[in-house]
């Protein structure tokens, strides 16, 4: 314990912010830097502590498919987020500037960076993902010159050197009297499988950016293939201040049937409308999604991760997408390629599910318009009904590496999708997307499970052969979250059938009554048919208390716990210990809960803004699954709201010591608020 603790206190200690507000993060030392993502569910930018930069930019449901990895990788699009700055013709690097600080907005979503050069300059810039564009992003720059200054600005846009046959121009496009410049690259992606086209523009906010005679001279040049540049001057005297945006769209052929020609609308779109309208929207859209929020009180450290986490799972979706969310959402195309895994469905979606029921039906709508590779993919392999990819892509099929075993074997990822599914209908009741979505998709995960099994003559099944959420130990039998997930939606689909009026295949709670769950002698539910105490990756028994609810028993949930807690590896990832803080704080032991809690997500946190890695030895960032367990650990831990017949309940919350007080707000379909006090 004095080792763990030791840990926390030191974690803590590096993310000392420069200002603790429970809206704004704000950092002063980037020595060590993990970029933040802005995203809106559509695109995703990394920001970077160098001096107008982003690192690169991330195309949600966008794939291309390498051969030599024999894998797809969701696209790093055109980074059209850079800017080249010289003053008195000396170029702006992190070398020559001082001041940095970046505060990052979490209520409006916006990043903004603070610098001054030299004596000459104080120079700040804010960086949006526009909700209300998802295709574009928006630079707002600010300059104020300190002493008479020459200003000359490059916006760029980079065109990744794996890229094939990129092409690049500049054209002043008219109609009547507008005239409105754009740059514009296009090129293949690495494989050939899509066609992407960025368009950027400068805006002054001061003029009338599409009158020619009132805007700078603009010049375009081509630096290489992969670098197209469109730059202006400018005199800034002393005392006076240069305001301007830089606005990127980037479209391709996943989405559009001619991306170029959209780009570059989108592009002039920006250009004619002005910034208080673009921002407006995008600010209004951010306070929508914030109706559904979780404050804290008292404690204003876990109040800005808890926020931060909420924040990324709210950029990395959309409402209208039908899209889903990969383990690093939209803020790295590696570990994992951007596919979507089984991460979504336990880890994210409850979260989403109870706060906004909007992006929570995109991700079910996601695995709804895959089914049919599913059933596919279930004959493939000799099953009936559906057969889900562990990891999936656009396509809905199988996009697993072929060495990992977790492709052909996890079979659990079927159960857990069946699983949202019908808390998706309990919280929303809407029997319409049950009759055409819902149940069609659980009565296929049924058949799957039925024909899935293996019968004895006592009337017990089995399920051999499986990868379970504990992934130390491969092809195993009757592991128990994989048995526990299938028991549990096998009768989630007999009482979706019953809510229809229609006849449920019996077969589904014979199966689903039999199912074995293994037990060691003295109580402990076994994790597998051989398991004999090795270390694990993360909960796997665990989750048979929560979320599933087949080990109930008060006495049991405790051996449970007190057994499997120790076997957790400290190179597991950031949710495991998140199960079993929900677990403490539902028994009523709130110093469990909040110790557990912490180190769900402390030691995964990376300088300078506390971004979560999956794992405490990497700063691959931001691992959205770790969001979702550290935000189920408040919602349906301390905050004790359970998914029930009747929708969202509070039975019993628990307060840690260390808060005054949590809120809950906009939970559920009635948007209600929940209070839990001392």
């Amino acid at each position: 314990m004095k080792k763990i603790l030791i840990i926390l206190l030191f974690k803590i200690s590096i993310f000392s912010y420069a200002q603790n507000d429970g809206w704004n993060i704000t950092v002063d030392d980037n020595s060590e830097y993990t970029g933040i993502a802005l995203a809106n569910g559509r695109i995703g930018m990394l920001s970077s502590k160098n001096p107008l930069e982003i690192q690169h930019v991330v195309l949600n449901n966008v794939y291309d498919v390498d051969p030599n990895l024999e894998v797809s990788q969701v696209l790093h699009g055109m980074n059209f987020g850079n800017l080249d700055m010289y003053i008195d013709g000396e170029k702006i690097d992190s070398s020559n500037i001082s001041n940095w600080k970046q505060t990052l907005n979490l209520k409006e979503a916006v990043l903004t960076t603070y610098f001054s050069f030299k004596n000459k300059a104080d120079i700040s810039y804010s960086v949006y993902a526009l909700r209300n564009l998802p295709y574009s992003g928006y630079l707002d720059v600010k300059v104020n010159a300190k002493e008479n200054i020459s200003l000359k600005v490059s916006g760029k846009i980079l065109t990744p050197e794996e890229y094939q046959k990129p092409k690049n121009s500049y054209e002043v496009l008219r109609d009547v009297e507008t005239t409105m410049p754009i740059l514009q690259s296009v090129a293949d992606s690495p494989f050939g499988k899509h066609t992407v086209s960025t368009s950027a523009t400068f805006i002054w906010h001061d003029i009338n950016s599409s009158r020619e005679h009132q805007r700078p001279e603009l010049i375009h040049e081509v630096k290489s293939d992969h670098e197209n540049t469109l730059s202006f001057e400018k005199k800034i005297s002393k005392g006076e201040s240069s305001e301007f945006a830089w606005a990127g769209s980037i479209c391709t052929t996943k989405n559009f049937s001619d991306p170029v020609s959209e780009s570059e609308r989108m592009a002039i779109y920006n250009l004619l409308n002005s910034k208080e309208v673009l921002i407006g929207q995008h600010t209004s859209a951010w306070e929508d999604l914030w109706k559904g929020d979780i404050i804290i009180e008292g404690d204003l450290k876990s109040q800005q991760d808890v926020r931060l986490a909420l924040y990324h799972l709210y950029a990395f979706a959309r409402g209208d997408s039908n899209l889903s969310i990969a383990p690093m959402g939209l803020s790295l195309q590696t570990p994992y390629n951007g596919h979507i895994f089984w991460d979504t469905e336990l880890w994210m979606f409850p979260p989403l599910l109870l706060l906004n029921q909007d992006i929570a039906r995109s991700l079910v709508n996601y695995r709804s318009d895959r089914l049919e590779p599913a059933i596919k993919r279930a004959i493939n392999y000799g099953y009936d009904g559906a057969m889900f990819p562990w990891e999936s892509d656009d396509t809905g099929e199988e996009a697993t590496p072929p060495f990992a075993l977790t492709g052909p074997f996890e079979h659990h990822i079927t159960a857990d999708i069946g699983i949202a599914f019908w808390n998706y209908y309990r919280v929303t009741q809407n029997k319409e997307w049950l009759r055409e979505k819902g149940y069609p998709l659980m009565k296929e995960v049924a058949d799957f499970w039925v024909s899935r099994v293996s019968p004895y003559d006592d009337g017990s099944y089995s399920i051999n052969n499986v990868v379970g959420a504990n992934e130390f130990a491969p092809n195993v039998n009757d592991n128990a979250f994989t048995n526990g997930a299938a028991k549990t939606v096998l009768e989630y689909a007999r009482l979706a059938a019953e809510e229809l009026d229609i006849t449920p295949n019996p077969k589904w709670q014979e199966v689903s009554s039999g199912i074995k769950i293994l037990k060691f002698e003295n109580g402990v539910t076994r994790e597998h048919a051989d398991y004999d105490g090795e270390i694990i990756k993360q909960a796997d028994v665990n989750l048979l208390s929560y979320p599933l609810n087949v080990v109930n028993n008060k006495e049991e949930i405790i051996k449970d716990l007190e057994y499997y807690e120790p076997k957790l590896s400290p190179e597991g990832p950031a949710m495991g210990k998140a199960i079993f803080a929900i677990l403490y704080a539902r028994l009523g032991d709130s110093e469990n809960a909040y110790r557990l809690f912490k180190e769900s997500y402390i030691p995964n946190q990376q300088a300078p803004f506390g971004a979560l890695s999956e794992v405490a030895t990497s700063n691959f960032s931001y691992f959205a699954t770790g969001a979702g367990g550290m935000l189920q650990t408040v919602l349906f831990g301390f905050g004790g709201l359970e998914i029930t017949k009747n929708g969202i309940e509070q039975k019993n919350p628990i307060l840690p010591e260390e808060w005054k007080s949590l809120t809950l707000k906009g939970i559920g379909p009635d948007n209600k608020t929940f209070k839990i006090d001392p």
